[in-house]
């Protein structure tokens, strides 16, 4: 029997979407993707939606009920992500490697940030395993499993003191931007592309935006929305005239501190979250019109949206195969197509093979 849609799914089937096409540099189609007219993108939409999610986890439990089974799952949510990350990251490298030697180019064997674990093996190895040392566009479930791993706080929290899940997590990211706090990575020096001390704003926001407790921020969200649009959709225009046009602030004029004024997507400044924020409160109405309009569509993103770690895996594997193709081919349009279109299918064939298993495991 067909799984019923809904926005949340759709919305993180998207994301799933515009992220898959994104991670292949050059490709024609990337040029359709909302982040060229967005100071936002994709990305603090998967982690909004994550938020929601948990939020709607934590709602389905009894208050009276222990949070002791709560937090185990989400745990054990947090080690399957992790498990996740480590196999896809293995599989990138063989990717890599095998490309190197049927290609005859060395040079691939440096291709996101790979250089070190062929260089470096052991240490490299063991900063995989620690989360310190990360591929790039391998780097999202890394701050995922962070986020989880955080999420029986959140949910502890929630429980005992609702109204101060906003307010610490807006304390942490502020200090974090001041003071230019993050994770750094080894053996290679750096830091984490997607900083989690601030990419948790995102995906608290989510969460409390879920809400619809009496009193809460969710609820009066909800309440208000209609004006709450009045505003947003005016200042989504002018977004994205400044990213279209290059308006944006230049680093060395703003003030101090810096991380406050800027649009930068490690730390997903305030610009960027704000952004986000119109963008969910003005598309949010946009659901129930797409599925009345075109409900094939509604229904593929859906599919991806309900499976999304085995689509994101696949995606972030199909992308660095592309990456590859394109490199290998020299590229052009109708490579480009081959490859959006294959991997798309792709990426539905493996939601639609996991719930095919889910449900014979039901029966």
């Amino acid at each position: 029997m067909a799984r019923a849609v809904n926005a949340i799914d759709f919305w993180r089937g998207f994301a799933l979407l515009t992220i898959f096409i994104n991670h292949i540099p050059g490709v024609i189609y990337e040029r359709l993707t909302h982040r060229n007219v967005s100071l936002s993108d994709s990305a603090e939409l998967f982690v909004f939606l994550a938020g929601w999610s948990l939020r709607r986890m934590v709602g389905r439990t009894r208050a009276g009920e222990p949070t002791a089974p709560l937090q185990l799952r989400l745990l054990g949510r947090a080690f399957t992500i992790y498990a996740a990350h480590l196999t896809i990251v293995m599989m990138a490298i063989a990717m890599l490697a095998v490309a190197a030697r049927l290609l005859a180019n060395p040079l691939l064997l440096e291709w996101h940030n790979a250089t070190a674990v062929f260089q470096n093996p052991a240490d490299t190895h063991i900063g995989l395993v620690l989360l310190t040392h990360q591929l790039g566009y391998f780097d999202i479930l890394p701050l995922y499993v962070v986020l989880m791993l955080t999420a029986p706080l959140i949910a502890l929290l929630h429980r005992q003191a609702e109204g101060l899940v906003l307010p610490l997590s807006l304390a942490i990211y502020l200090a974090a931007l001041v003071f230019k706090i993050t994770l750094r990575t080894w053996p290679v020096s750096g830091h984490w592309f997607f900083n989690p001390l601030c990419w948790q704003l995102v995906f608290v926001l989510g969460f409390v935006a879920s809400g619809d407790s009496e009193g809460s921020i969710g609820r009066w969200y909800r309440d208000h929305i209609g004006t709450l649009r009045l505003i947003a959709a005016p200042l989504l225009v002018v977004s994205a005239f400044m990213v279209w046009f290059h308006w944006l602030p230049d680093p060395a004029r703003v003030p101090w501190p810096k991380l406050l004024f800027i649009a930068e997507k490690s730390n997903v400044t305030p610009l960027r979250v704000l952004h986000l924020i119109a963008l969910v409160t003005v598309f949010s109405a946009a659901f129930p019109w797409i599925a009345a309009r075109v409900p094939r569509l509604v229904s593929g993103l859906s599919l991806l949206g309900r499976n999304s770690l085995y689509v994101f895996c696949a995606g972030s594997l199909l992308s660095l195969a592309g990456q590859i193709l394109r490199y290998w081919l020299r590229g052009g349009a109708l490579l480009d197509t081959v490859l959006v279109v294959a991997g798309v299918s792709s990426m539905l064939l493996v939601a639609w093979l996991v719930e095919r298993r889910k449900a014979g495991g039901a029966s």
